[in-house]
């Protein structure tokens, strides 16, 4: 299959700037944004005054480390609209988290936010192989999720043909792939699973379809799950990076030519790496938690925004802005059991290991007594479920559960199940973890 690799006049002139050209640019915007929120937003004025600090006190971009962060709890203690930094006239849309944890989170966009928004995502497509003209099929959910209007309003900008799907009705997401041959679908990565499971359960061939790039994200998803959607769909899987409080999806993008790791737009967002403990900004290349600062927007800017998320600051490769590392999980996630750290994503990796199995999967924590148990239910491939006798699936679940205990430290019962057994999400992130002891107290 042709990967579509940019040419050097499809980039935009920041895409191929010096470093020196692009920290200049970030510091004058970061500038602006940081006396825009002080300006405008009396929770910035207090947080800025708390910490001693006033936006005349940024002359470099070091400087920014002077500042506090910005919080999930401090986004919800203003909802819904108190942390916009113009008139509620001015916004011509909100989004919002789904709250399932507390209020949701309230994002609001002034027209020029929506365009912002759509240029970036353009870019983000493009970045993914994308070309004017191309069908897009948007997978990902509309409404007050960022992602389904996000990846709808770029496709569109970059000269698309967009087919507004959403999430769900996965028969006809097969339906629709199969009558109208698109070329793109923008989808969480769990979902694709089960729409190539809609193909194998339609008796097709899901590599013969139209689609050439499936553009992944709103969930974490390893490379080893990029390899299982590439073998079973005969795409190039690409990641898509952004979470609804920066600005949605399109934060960064992998290239094609490349797929080592989104790109971050860094002449719209400005991005750092703490300790999460202290707080203290890390070196490039360091694990930590992702902060982001927004340069350029102006109904929501958000000032060190603390994502959860725990990822590294690669160097530049494809294009001239540092790269997101994959996302090992998220503070806010991690499990842990008997004194030891679990992110789902180290027990993904270790399922796709062995392909007779899945990227299917549930994680169930239980407390009995004083000790927390884990319980990793996984799921044969379909094509070869049947022909995996009792004994091997019985020892397929104790290689897994050894490799467990020897990888990450723990031990884990493993349930090795036939196909379709665990419940499938349709629409949004895939529910990876139950854990009752939050049930049980």
């Amino acid at each position: 299959m042709p990967v579509r690799f940019p040419q050097p006049g499809e980039l935009e002139p920041i895409e191929r700037a010096s470093r020196d050209e692009i920290a200049a640019l970030q510091l004058q915007r970061l500038k602006w944004s940081l006396k825009h929120a002080y300006d405008n937003v009396p929770h910035y004025q207090r947080t800025f005054a708390a910490a001693g600090v006033h936006p005349d006190d940024l002359h470099q971009l070091e400087d920014l480390a002077k500042f506090p962060f910005t919080t999930k709890t401090d986004l919800r203690d203003n909802y819904p609209f108190g942390l916009f930094a113009v008139p509620r006239e001015q916004v011509v849309r909100v989004h919002a988290s789904s709250g399932t944890t507390g209020k949701p989170v309230v994002v609001g966009y002034t027209r020029r936010d929506i365009d912002t928004w759509a240029d970036i995502v353009a870019r983000s497509i493009r970045a993914s192989g994308g070309r004017a003209g191309d069908i897009v099929q948007v997978t990902y959910g509309y409404g007050l999720f960022t992602g389904g209007l996000g990846a709808h309003y770029g496709a569109e900008r970059l000269g698309c043909t967009v087919i507004p799907m959403s999430g769900g009705n996965t028969e006809k997401q097969v339906q629709i792939i199969q009558d109208f041959k698109p070329d793109i679908i923008m989808v969480t990565p769990s979902y694709m699973l089960v729409i190539a499971e809609e193909f194998a359960n339609q008796g097709l061939d899901a590599r013969d379809c139209s689609l050439k790039v499936g553009i992944f994200g709103a969930e974490p998803w390893t490379n080893e799950m990029r390899r299982e959607i590439e073998a079973k769909m005969g795409i190039d899987a690409v990641d898509i990076y952004g979470l609804s409080e920066v600005m949605g999806p399109g934060v960064a993008n992998e290239c094609i030519e490349t797929k080592d790791g989104p790109v971050i737009w860094e002449d719209h967002f400005y991005p750092e790496i703490i300790n999460p403990e202290t707080g203290e900004v890390c070196a490039d290349g360091e694990e930590g938690e992702l902060v982001f600062t927004s340069l350029t927007k102006e109904a929501f800017p958000v000032i060190r925004y603390r994502t959860r998320d725990l990822t590294r600051l690669l160097p530049p490769t494809a294009r001239s802005f540092r790269r997101l590392a994959k996302i090992v999980g998220r503070s806010d996630d991690m499990l842990i059991i008997r004194g030891v750290n679990v992110f789902p994503t180290q027990i993904e990796e270790l399922i796709l290991r062995d392909d007779k199995l899945s990227g299917q999967y549930q994680i169930v924590v239980s407390r009995e007594g004083i000790l927390d148990q884990i319980e990793v239910m996984c799921e044969l491939q379909a094509n070869v479920a049947a022909a995996v006798p009792a004994a091997e699936v019985q020892a397929t679940a104790r290689r897994l559960q050894t490799t467990i205990k020897s990888l990450i430290g723990v031990s884990a019962k493993v349930s090795v199940l036939q196909p379709n057994s665990i419940p499938r999400t349709l629409v949004g992130k895939a529910k990876r973890v139950i854990d009752n002891r939050r049930i049980d107290g």
